[in-house]
């Protein structure tokens, strides 16, 4: 693929984050973008505001009339796209140029720096962070993001004149294997996307795979405890945690008026008294993950100190809605049993003594199937819960696989299940909320924006 012989771009669920960050990519380059998505979002509201043109049914008749010139367009599809679909059938047969998401991403990053972050949690905040160490330390950078940046209000960096691309490496469908990077961040490895790869040591083996591909004379930055077979004497492997003793690790930890303060401690020496004004130590052990990449980038510590203070952090990852006395909304991703059991304790951490509620969607079929006890244990650790039913996202129903079989896996009393439908008007019987946090990675983000309302309404008398 060849930007320059590319004059037209149509994407094939460009609602999605990652799909959306290359509509704007190219828009940037001039090109013609045009998509289809499923849905309507507040994110494909955003886009067609930028002036791209979206439809929200498979119809091969509404591909606009430009798009029907094969030469010079480009299709890209995600894999979340089901095999049966019309219009990508449609492109295939009559032999456009069709490409995944991740083959894209591969391309795009050729003759770039390549910073990308990999893992089963963390990469969007990890990579938000790399990208404005890097671009307010002034080494620039290009980013494309799996999330909105709540510095930059967008999931894109353009970087023009820098050669250093900072890309979330996604691991499912194996799409972090098209890049190449020069430096390489790994949080974790966890069980996930079984549907993809059937068994942990299936994933383990990719990321495995994925470090194999880090360039001749580059680095990967790997949390320590992570175990994942590495097969390289070309590349330099560091390490990095919390507060255990390694590569990169904080000291002197305080957490005063919710920021966090620490000192970094590093190869190339101690960088002193840098705040993080994120709650929770799992985003302070995010900022070391990040603050690594950015040290073996080149950029300097007093531009580290800076960038880290300056950070705002991404749209629905602890994502703090409202704030009013005792009560506070959060919003956040979490969809797996690892990031709630974080986004939990992260919430215990900023808010000490108060009572945790919180609302969760699982996502997908298989993922609640496979996880079940874990997703109990983790929701467990609340103090209340409202349960909704399953998001199915690309998935049909799994027979005997519902919401109420985890609803009654979760050991603690004040237990809800609920529907969508119902959830705005319960919450807004409820007086005595402290902190209130919703997550998943569905649509349940489209009733934080009415939780938030009421509240608003209810605390502005």
């Amino acid at each position: 693929m060849s930007i320059e012989k590319v004059d037209r771009v149509y994407l094939i669920g460009i609602g999605g984050i990652g799909m959306s960050a290359l509509a704007r990519f190219f828009v940037s380059e001039g090109k013609s973008v045009a998509g289809y998505d499923r849905t309507s979002t507040e994110l494909t509201t955003t886009l067609v505001s930028e002036g791209i043109d979206i439809h929200f049914s498979d119809d091969v008749n509404l591909i606009p009339e430009q798009f029907r010139k094969e030469d010079g367009t480009l299709v890209i599809y995600t894999p979340a796209i089901p095999s049966q679909h019309l219009e990508l059938n449609w492109f295939n047969r009559l032999g456009y140029t069709v490409l995944k998401r991740s083959e894209v991403l591969g391309e795009l990053s050729k003759g770039k720096r390549t910073l990308a972050v990999s893992g089963t949690h963390g990469k969007t905040t990890i990579t938000t962070l790399v990208s404005h160490l890097l671009t307010a330390g002034g080494l620039g950078c290009g980013a494309f993001l799996g999330g909105i940046s709540k510095n930059y209000g967008t999931n894109i960096l353009v970087g023009k004149g820098s050669q250093n691309l900072v890309v979330e490496a996604d691991e499912y469908d194996r799409s972090f294997l098209r890049l190449f990077p020069d430096l390489a961040v790994i949080t974790s490895i966890d069980a996930d996307h079984l549907d993809i790869y059937g068994t942990y040591e299936a994933i383990a083996l990719a990321f495995s795979q994925f470090i194999g591909q880090v360039k001749s004379g580059g680095s990967v930055v790997i949390k320590k405890g992570v175990r994942v077979a590495i097969n390289r004497k070309d590349i330099k492997v560091f390490r990095y945690s919390l507060n255990e003793r390694c590569d990169f690790y904080a000291q002197s930890i305080r957490i005063e008026n919710g920021i966090s303060n620490f000192d970094l401690v590093t190869p190339m020496g101690i960088i002193h008294d840098i705040q993080l004004h994120l709650p929770g130590h799992v985003n302070m052990e995010n900022a070391i993950a990040a603050s690594a990449l950015a040290l073996l980038a080149g950029l300097p510590a007093d531009k580290l100190r800076i960038g880290v203070a300056s950070f705002l952090g991404v749209r629905r990852r602890f994502d703090i809605r409202f704030k009013h006395g005792k009560v506070v909304l959060v919003d956040d991703y979490a969809h797996h049993p690892v990031e709630l059991c974080a986004a939990i304790m992260a919430m215990r951490e900023a808010f000490p003594m108060r009572q945790i509620t919180g609302v969760f969607q699982p996502h997908l079929f298989s993922r609640t199937r496979d996880l079940a006890v874990d997703f109990a244990a983790s929701l467990s650790l609340l103090d209340e819960v409202y349960l909704l039913d399953i998001y199915p996202a690309r998935e049909e129903p799994i027979p005997g696989v519902t919401s109420k079989v985890l609803f009654d896996m979760i050991s603690i009393d004040q237990k809800h299940l609920i529907s969508k439908n119902d959830l705005v008007a319960k919450l807004s019987e409820r007086t005595d909320l402290e902190v209130l946090i919703m997550m998943g990675a569905g649509d349940i983000d489209k009733l934080v924006g009415p939780v938030q309302q009421m509240l608003e309404k209810r605390y502005s008398k």
